[in-house]
């Protein structure tokens, strides 16, 4: 037997008993022990002004060039940038000075690199490694956004990369801290998945203009970060320091291939020896950056986008600079400069035991000049938004059904399918230039392409798993396109099932339309019991979109329930002499309505006019309607920034309206009531109310958004209320906590606004909402999506965004989209979803609604009938979990164990029902798994929880501190408190 597998089953054995498993402590054949980490810093002088140089590259995971034209190389008429190359020179340069370090951040492209290299060459690595030479920073995937990703897709990418170095390098290949230098504005939310994850520290290279002006005033560039209003401190406290330039070096030091200051010349009998020069530049540039901060440490960052192709470059300047200004120090100098990492500079800022600013709100939104704000990105290519979104949820179910179904789910009837596939594009998606919508547009075809790719490779994973649960092994087909109506299989066949997936813990209750060309059908559930059903035409705007990908003229409408983390099956037959469709009436509404909801309507606009909870006695007015802002083309008097991929700037506050009025047709049966309304040629909308829904449904179509004009057009629609928010909103961060927002103002700076609509922009990524003492509207969102409230008792959101010139942030092309079904210009399609409630109990209701958006189920469909010995229900639980229990992630780990990670998914305060400690039992979760042993790690599964240590760090004010939680009462007995996710890796059979 290997000693690797050795290894494996003393560690199940360990775990199956209770033990701690532990990660490999070092790597077979390790030349010298580990002096990895901080262990591995150089020393610094105590009584001088120490600067530590941080070599780096930032590579990004596509942008101008895809994933693969960067790693290779390729396409360097685009852009002169090979990671391949950075990475083979790094190693080269590093061999030849043990001073010398090198910080990596991209594991996506350090994976690609690895499996290339040789044995000989993989053991060189891990010594540098070892030796602390080379260092592993942030760690994850990609270097992500912050505002457009959502948390547990956050989590996902951290924990593959992670995963990686730990398996890779052990202990020394895990980072110390967290590093952002490049996104567009930074989340309270990634702060506090940070500090879960166990990063000492955080250090990120953008904040507006002002604060950063402010901070440098006041010496607060480095800051504490309390990144939760629920978790008890230090849970989600994070250390967080603001680079002094950005992530490039200082003016005149820059000396890679793709600089253009002059190398450090010091022959002194050559004309141009220029070392007086250089260190005197440099040392001004250090004392004056040291003003800024709190101790005698201060970081440069040495490096930019791409470099060190030629590290020789680089390090031959460095090392010079380093020997010249510490050559002063012989003659009263108090410099000293050295090589270090950005976790050896924070070790010296946790040396200094100082108290540090406190923070708690957000980085958002960020903008680098007065007119210059970094909104645009929120919604920009939203059909790339929603396609990202949309892939995350067929992840989560691949990865649970990899699981319930067992290893047939890899290799069975329907051949060899994997989640890796789909997980490595979810990852690559979450960078910082990819579901941002700030890439070039041949780069958005390439991370969509991915997507696809993956999804068809877990659609095979999800036929095998469904086949094993079920005993059926009927051909699976799958419909991607029903929200434009298009399966041809419905359309076609006489006799269809329709397998229904749900990776909830709770059942749901889910509306199915099917696109059909009959008139009647019969449904019926897994007991064979009649379900109710009503056939509906197509709306001829739905007709005009889908294009000739489909022609059923209706749609067969009915509602499914699902057990949680299970399937339900239904069949459906066609009735030949079934009544014809309900008939649309070309006239203008009063109002729908069910049990729960009436949505009223202006007779004379065909407008939304008010909604009701008929529950809880409510009623506002509400008007909604759509609007545009001109994008400004960059040539006015303030300034010439244009609106882009990146920028939001309006060329005025005030937007246009599409229509005052919208032509509607009515649909109204027992099960489904619509109004379609019809602004314009470009812009459509369906007000849909189902029978047992406690949301009102808004599914609006745009585009192609018109530029016959020449100008660029940026599209929102517009909540009108009677609701008294007093210029207050409240968004989600990631997905996760609210934070609140208000006009014209941040919580730790005085702004000077000047940009009233962009500047007031925030980032929607599942839900916001607004409210007085009497009522909520909260609205559930499809996508990431901008928005803001720049009136009383209004909220907008940011639909589409259609632009005519480049904002001048490197992308340089504009954000024009179109495609080979549309030409002419993008349309997209997405819904939202509005809830009112009273303010005490909305979270009750929007926070499993925003779940039930991001987790859909999953539809399969099989043709004919289906065999009589079939299985029609499951479920993968024994019962389904209390309302505040969210299952973030249940993915198989290896053969014999699998990753489970359950939520909280309630604020503390934020519900009186739901905002309680809950404890949910493992051993009696899963109703096909037999849970033999449990050992909880940190978020992101590279840490034993038990043996995660972390810096403290004291704030200059100290808040009372929480309750904490108490210990649970045994090992596979789990107590939640609000807001925390916890993280076990459970040895099942």
């Amino acid at each position: 037997m290997a000693v690797g597998s050795l290894r494996l089953c003393v560690a199940a054995l360990l775990l199956v008993l209770g033990g701690v498993w532990s990660f490999p402590l070092g790597q077979e054949g390790d030349r010298t022990p580990p002096t990895c980490g901080y262990e591995s810093c150089h020393v610094t002088e105590p009584n001088m002004l120490n600067v530590h140089l941080v070599p780096h590259t930032h590579d990004d995971v596509g942008w101008l060039k895809t994933v693969d034209q960067y790693f290779y190389g390729d396409r360097n008429d685009i852009q002169h940038a090979g990671v391949q190359y950075i990475l083979d020179s790094v190693v080269d340069q590093l061999l030849k000075n043990p001073d010398r370090r090198f910080i990596y951040v991209e594991t996506a492209f350090f994976y690609r690199w690895w499996k290339q290299q040789s044995a000989d060459m993989q053991q060189t690595v891990k010594q540098l490694v070892n030796e602390g030479r080379l260092e592993f920073v942030n760690g994850g995937w990609c270097m992500s956004d912050e505002a457009t990703t959502h948390y547990s897709a956050v989590i996902d990418q951290m924990t593959m990369g992670l995963r990686f170095l730990n398996d890779t390098f052990g202990p020394c290949g895990r980072p110390r801290v967290a590093w952002h230098i490049d996104p567009f504005g930074h989340a309270r939310e990634h702060a506090s998945m940070f500090a879960q994850m166990g990063y000492d520290g955080f250090f990120f290279g953008r904040l507006d203009y002002q604060d950063r002006d402010r901070r440098r005033g006041a010496r607060e560039q480095e800051l504490l970060w309390r990144a939760s209003e629920s978790l008890a401190p230090p849970m989600a406290d994070l250390f967080t320091g603001i680079l002094p330039n950005g992530y490039n070096p200082p003016d005149g030091f820059c000396w890679d291939q793709s600089c253009d200051d002059p190398p450090i010349r010091d022959d002194p009998e050559l004309e141009d020896y220029n070392v007086d020069d250089v260190v005197r530049r440099f040392i001004a540039i250090a004392n004056k950056q040291a003003k800024m901060y709190k101790t005698n440490h201060i970081i440069m960052t040495m490096g930019s986008d791409f470099q060190y192709e030629n590290a020789n470059l680089w390090y031959k300047n460095l090392d010079k600079l380093i020997r010249y200004v510490n050559a002063q120090q012989a003659h009263g100098g108090r410099v000293n400069v050295l090589y270090s990492t950005p976790s050896c500079y924070l070790q010296e800022l946790h040396r200094a035991n100082l108290t540090w600013a406190l923070k708690t709100d957000d980085f958002f939104p960020y903008a680098d000049a007065a007119h210059d704000y970094w909104t645009g990105y929120f919604t920009s290519r939203p059909a790339l938004k929603r396609h990202e979104r949309v892939s995350n949820g067929h992840l989560q179910t691949c990865n649970q059904l990899e699981v319930l179904g067992g290893p047939i789910s890899r290799n069975g009837p329907f051949g060899q399918g994997d989640s890796e596939t789909l997980k490595k594009a979810m990852a690559v998606a979450q960078h910082h230039d990819a579901v941002s919508g700030t890439e070039k547009q041949h780069v958005a075809d390439d991370y969509g392409r991915r997507l696809a790719s993956g999804w068809q490779r877990c659609q095979v994973l999800v036929s095998n798993s469904l086949a094993a649960l079920s005993g059926s092994t009927a051909e699976r087909i799958y419909c991607d396109s029903l929200n434009v109506s298009v399966c041809p299989l419905t359309e076609s066949s006489k006799k269809f099932s329709v397998n229904v997936y749900n990776p909830l813990v709770r059942s749901v209750s889910w509306p199915v339309r099917l696109p059909v060309k009959g008139t009647s059908y019969k449904v019926s559930d897994a007991e064979g019991r009649p379900v109710d059903c009503q056939v509906v035409p197509v709306s001829a705007e739905t007709q005009a979109v889908r294009r000739s990908r489909g022609s059923a003229p209706n749609e067969l409408v009915f509602q499914v329930q699902a057990p949680p983390l299970g399937f339900n099956t239904y069949s459906v037959s066609l009735l030949q002499d079934g009544p014809p469709p309900a008939p649309t009436r070309r006239r203008t509404p009063t109002a729908i309505q069910n049990q729960f909801l009436q949505a009223t309507f202006d007779p004379a606009t065909g407008l939304l006019s008010g909604l009701s909870n008929l529950e809880t006695k409510q009623t506002i007015k509400l008007t909604q309607n759509f609007f545009w802002y001109n994008a400004s083309d960059g040539h006015n008097s303030k300034s010439n920034q244009p609106s882009g991929a990146y920028i939001f700037r309006p060329n005025s506050s005030t937007p246009f309206l599409v229509s005052p009025t919208a032509k509607t047709e009515v649909v109204q049966t027992p099960l489904l009531q619509e109004v379609r309304q019809w602004f314009s040629p470009w812009v459509s909308q369906v007000v849909r109310l189902h029978a047992d829904s406690r949301a009102l449904e808004l599914e609006w179509t745009v585009g192609p958004v018109p530029i016959q004009d020449h100008l660029g057009k940026e599209v929102i629609t517009r909540l009108d209320t009677s609701i008294k928010s007093a210029e207050y909103f409240y968004t989600d961060s990631n997905g996760r906590e609210v934070l609140q927002r208000k006009k014209d103002f941040r919580p730790t700076w005085t702004l000077r606004q000047s940009e009233p609509v962009a500047g007031n922009y925030h980032p929607i990524n599942s839900r916001a909402f607004i409210k007085d003492d009497e009522d909520q509207l909260t609205v559930v969102t499809d996508r990431s999506q901008g928005g803001g409230s720049l009136h009383n008792g209004s909220l907008e959101i940011m639909l589409h965004r259609r632009l005519l010139y480049d904002d001048v942030r490197g992308v340089a092309e504009p954000l024009n989209e179109t495609s080979s079904v549309f030409p002419e210009g993008l349309v997209v399609r997405g819904r939202l979803l509005l809830s009112l409630q009273r303010p005490a109990g909305a979270a009750d209701a929007h926070r499993p609604l925003a779940q039930q958006e991001v987790l859909q189920p999953t539809l399969t469909f099989t043709d004919g009938e289906l065999h009589p010995n079939t299985r029609l229900q499951f479920s993968g639980l024994q019962a389904a979990l209390p309302p505040a229990v969210h299952l973030l992630t249940l993915t198989r780990w290896d053969e014999d164990s699998v990753l489970l990670r359950l939520e909280h998914q309630f604020q503390r305060r934020e519900s009186k029902v739901n905002s309680g400690p809950v404890t949910v039992n493992l051993q009696k979760l899963f109703s096909t798994l037999e849970v033999l042993g449990a050992s909880e790690l940190n978020l992101s599964a590279n840490q034993w929880k038990d043996q995660m240590r972390r810096l403290d760090w004291t704030p200059q004010t100290e808040e009372k501190p929480l309750l904490k939680r108490a210990g649970d009462p045994s090992a596979l007995e789990v107590t939640l408190m609000p807001m925390e996710i916890r993280t076990f890796l459970l040895r099942v059979r």
